[in-house]
């Protein structure tokens, strides 16, 4: 049986991670195609770190690091998913090319750039309406912990990417190219 194409889709928080994978998963109707959501590998609260935010000292759960995943299950599971048969895997999460095991599985490693300005708007929009959390809560805790995270842990991944796509404003030659790209490998 033939490996899977395996895509690595990363970037910051609200960049356009999960509205990316979807457009991917309408752009290749037709093949076998599984996704993975790192969200979905979030620890429980009661285990997942914590930790200071650098100014204020205030102790937040850390959820802007990679150990508040459940790395090892995540990599069971695709493991188990590889072995079946689907054309492509998508993986699409924060920390998509930070975990060096999975980076050296991923065929096309993808990082989505948006400026701090916009993602902290979406940010608050989605946690506002999806999640009915306040102005104020998620800014604080953007401000105390989630942007010293994005430097620290995101930011550097970037580098590690094939292709950075603009997460501001879509682009569909690079929608093009990259499911051209994924059809021509696993022909």
């Amino acid at each position: 049986m033939k490996k899977p194409y395996i895509v690595g889709i990363a970037g910051g928080t609200a960049s356009g991670k999960s509205t990316f994978t979807g457009r991917l998963e309408e752009l290749l109707a037709g093949l076998k195609l599984h996704v993975f959501h790192m969200d979905s590998y979030f620890k429980p609260a009661d285990v997942r770190p914590k930790a200071a935010a650098p100014i204020t000292g205030k102790i937040y759960l850390d959820d802007n690091c990679p150990e508040t995943i459940f790395h090892e299950k995540l990599r069971e599971d695709l493991a188990r998913e590889a072995q079946k048969d689907h054309d492509v895997i998508l993986v699409e999460g924060l920390y998509a090319l930070w975990y060096d095991w999975l980076y050296k599985q991923l065929d096309l490693k993808l990082f989505i750039d948006c400026q701090a300005d916009e993602r902290i708007i979406r940010r608050l929009k989605r946690n506002m309406t999806q999640w009915g959390l306040q102005f104020d809560e998620i800014a604080q805790v953007y401000l105390d912990m989630v942007r010293y995270r994005h430097v620290q842990y995101i930011e550097p991944t970037k580098w590690r990417a094939d292709l950075i796509l603009n997460g501001s404003t879509p682009s569909l030659l690079a929608d093009e190219i990259i499911v051209e790209q994924i059809r021509r490998a696993v022909q």
